[in-house]
């Protein structure tokens, strides 16, 4: 009989107790958590699996198991839980590691990893558009400028030298981070797999891709498959509303700033399509962006709300829950207050909390690859290698 070595790594166990996984070593092994998940295939499902690794230290099998990434954190395996276990706590405090170690710089996964590290994160753009701010103020030689009576807040915070630049650059590098952390982490797949079976039959790499985000992203269809598991008497709040509104938000608005950026620089090469801004309230595209900021706004109350209503008992929130809510929060209120400061033409205010907008979207997206927001690539990542190998 062959015999297998194995070396726990106890400081591994702490780091996932300390990342919101502190019940993992209630669980004696039942495997009601596996049977419980509506969501965890037939063959090698989980969480009872990664329940035993976590507890047993084992960082390389479970830095390299892409079902922790496939968990949605319904609560079914905690509720039916005969020990008060909380097996989708665990998973995610196992997701909480990776988005610490996976990149570097190595600075920014452990200042987004905990709360006292929220001041640097925060300072950093805070300085970069003060900087900003100063310089053109002193070249235009006040800090709250109006434009024949009006707010115009690309006087100070001019586009083509300063906001266009900083975030093009910031978001590829976010970017190029995120999508590095991808093929490492799909490298640590295949390495923990040795061998796969390959179950049904195979299919190009882009259609399990087409498959997979209209149903995971388009449909939704498996928050619901998730929360209409097991029925354990516990109230249901699905999420499946409140994700839509952010997924029609986020579209919405990245759909304007593309059309913007596009019409903008474009209209350097054919006057005929530059767009003048501020745009009018009623500018197709003005209203395309406020449907989808109310639309992210409606998202953002409703998945606050459940969070606030979870019971403790069965599944609770941490640090890096309640850091993208908090983030999509402050860049959802700021670039709506902002547009009512400007309108209600109160300028101190409106200079004040546009600036705080910046610092707030250039947080959401430079920090991007170490924050649960990385989940949207890292996520997809995982789904795309299971289905590849039949576990779709």
């Amino acid at each position: 009989m062959a015999k297998v070595t194995l070396t726990p790594d106890s400081g591994f166990t702490r780091e996932l107790m300390e990342a919101g996984g502190e019940s993992l070593k209630k669980c004696y092994q039942c495997a009601t958590c596996s049977v419980a998940c509506p969501m965890a295939p037939a063959n090698q499902p989980y969480p009872r699996k990664e329940m035993v690794w976590a507890s047993w230290g084992q960082k390389d099998k479970l830095m390299s198991d892409p079902d922790i990434w496939l968990c949605h954190n319904c609560g079914n395996c905690a509720e039916l839980c005969p020990r008060g276990a909380k097996p989708a706590d665990v998973m995610s405090a196992a997701r909480n590691v990776v988005y610490k170690n996976l990149v570097g710089p190595a600075k920014f996964g452990e200042w987004m990893s905990s709360p006292k590290g929220l001041p640097i994160l925060f300072l950093i753009p805070a300085l970069l558009w003060f900087i900003v701010w100063a310089i053109r103020a002193a070249c235009v030689g006040e800090w709250f400028p109006r434009v024949d009576g009006h707010i115009v807040f690309g006087r100070i915070f001019f586009g083509d030298y300063t906001i266009d630049p900083i975030f093009m650059l910031t978001f590829f590098t976010a970017l190029y981070i995120l999508i590095k952390g991808c093929i490492k982490l799909w490298k640590q797949f295949s390495k923990g797999t040795d061998k796969v079976l390959t179950l049904g039959p195979k299919k190009p790499w882009y259609v399990h891709l087409v498959c997979m985000l209209w149903e995971e992203i388009g449909s939704h269809k498996k928050f619901e498959e998730c929360e209409m598991g097991p029925k354990t008497g516990q109230p249901e709040n699905s999420r499946k509303t409140g994700h839509m509104c952010m997924i029609v938000g986020f579209v919405a608005l990245a759909f304007v700033t593309a059309v913007v950026a596009f019409l903008h620089w474009g209209g350097y090469v054919f006057p005929a399509i530059f767009m003048h801004t501020p745009m009018h309230l009623y500018n197709p595209i003005k209203i395309i962006a406020n449907v989808g900021a109310i639309a992210l706004l409606a998202g953002l109350v409703m998945l606050t709300l459940r969070r606030k209503r979870l019971n403790v008992k069965f599944t609770s929130s941490n640090y890096h829950d309640w850091y993208l809510l908090g983030i999509i929060w402050a860049v959802t209120l700021t670039g709506i207050f902002a547009q009512v400061f400007r309108l209600a033409d109160a300028v101190h205010c409106a200079f004040v909390v546009y600036y705080l907008h910046l610092v707030f979207v250039w947080m959401l997206f430079a920090y991007l690859p170490w924050s649960k927001l990385g989940h949207l690539a890292y996520r997809t990542t995982a789904l795309l290698f299971t289905r590849m190998y039949g576990r779709g």
